[in-house]
């Protein structure tokens, strides 16, 4: 049998930066449905909610999964090839989705008006 069960996904961290803080956001609950600005405090914020973000990643199965047998792994395997990750929830997506391994997918040449990206300098 192949190591890990059907569907595993191992908890991950969303970036040591936000492992600590807590999942809020505008999501849907709030019945915004759209964008919000970001606070005018320094600091991170947004980082759940408002867009989903785009990261430099494949949509790739998790270390240890395994595709279930029959068409349910089929299906998976064609519908999802080179699709790219998308993090972070959006208006669009309830609280009670979220966690730090809340991931999501897409095609990176078409647009959803709910994907974003975060711009970020490093601090020295």
């Amino acid at each position: 049998m192949p190591p890990g069960r059907a569907g595993a996904c191992p908890p991950r961290r969303r970036g040591r930066a936000a492992s600590d803080l807590p999942i809020v956001g505008n999501f849907v609950d709030s019945g915004r449905l759209h964008p919000a600005p970001a606070p005018a405090e320094k600091g991170l914020k947004q980082l759940f909610g408002d867009v989903c973000e785009w990261t430099g990643s494949a949509y790739l199965p998790y270390p240890g999964y395994w595709a279930p047998a029959g068409a349910l792994g089929e299906y998976n395997g064609k519908f999802i090839s080179n699709q790219m990750v998308l993090r972070g929830g959006s208006c669009a997506t309830p609280a009670n989705h979220l966690r730090p391994s809340y991931r999501n997918f897409f095609y990176p040449h078409e647009r959803w008006q709910f994907m974003g990206f975060r711009v970020a300098e490093d601090v020295v």
